[in-house]
């Protein structure tokens, strides 16, 4: 009896004899599985580079600026983030800030200089960030000059997989520091722009402000136009000097 069961386990084992419907009724479903995770993960990663290129792009742009900034242009600077991203519906988030790095100033210590926010403004679910908000961001800021200032642009989007697996959706949050480009520093409407604020103008005679110490006639920025308009600065240079310019002979 025991052999006759020890034959009849070598020759299953000996075997090669096989049926495909049956092998691929059993490997098919776990193909399918290690496929919708490879794609899975794939297209996570395809989202997350798109969303980061996008947040760069945000900040690429108000790097540049030197116009003052409004809620108008927070708004713009959102659907601009809805188109790069591929958003689908409203469910993306946008926060920018703007923090100074001061050698004396009411913020989160990094020995004896302080990271200063100068404003924030956000949309969607975010909330702006506050100065007490500094704390839990000292670890992730730059290393700054005293008296720079750096962007920080934070996206979030929510990510809803067509393959639902593990989970049912979750956030994709991207975020970037830039140092403004043009000018020492961006300016928001009513945060510093000069109305009483900490920081003033920037120095490139933003918009409708006039030019500090007196440079109407000698700057290269948005009211430029102004000073050659101007009787002022007509009476003392001969033609437009986008800083170069020489006085009269008089």
């Amino acid at each position: 009896m025991t052999a006759r069961i020890h034959e009849r386990v070598s020759r299953f084992i000996r075997d090669t004899k096989g049926d495909a419907t049956l092998e691929a009724v059993i490997i098919l479903p776990a193909l399918i599985v290690i496929f919708a995770i490879s794609w899975l993960y794939f297209d996570v990663m395809r989202q997350q580079a798109i969303n980061q290129k996008a947040n760069y792009t945000i900040g690429d742009i108000i790097s540049r600026e030197t116009e003052i900034l409004d809620d108008t242009y927070i708004d713009n600077a959102r659907n601009l983030l809805f188109h790069l991203a591929q958003a689908q519906g409203d469910d993306i988030d946008l926060r920018i800030s703007v923090v100074q790095y001061n050698k004396q100033g009411n913020g989160v210590s990094n020995g004896n200089e302080t990271y200063d926010l100068v404003w924030s403004v956000a949309r969607g679910d975010w909330p702006a960030l506050t100065q007490g908000d500094m704390t839990t961001y000292l670890p992730a800021l730059p290393i700054l000059a005293v008296g720079d200032q750096t962007i920080i642009v934070e996206s979030r989007d929510w990510y809803q997989p067509l393959v639902h697996l593990a989970n049912d959706g979750f956030d994709i949050t991207t975020y970037s520091f830039t140092r403004p480009r043009f000018a020492s520093q961006v300016i928001f409407e009513g945060a510093n722009d000069g109305s009483g604020k900490v920081w003033q103008n920037n120095g490139w005679g933003n918009g409708d402000q006039d030019a500090p110490g007196g440079s109407l006639c000698n700057n290269n920025a948005e009211n430029a136009d102004e000073g050659d308009a101007s009787d002022e600065c007509a009476a003392t240079t001969s033609e437009p000097t986008n800083g170069k310019g020489k006085k009269k002979n008089t």
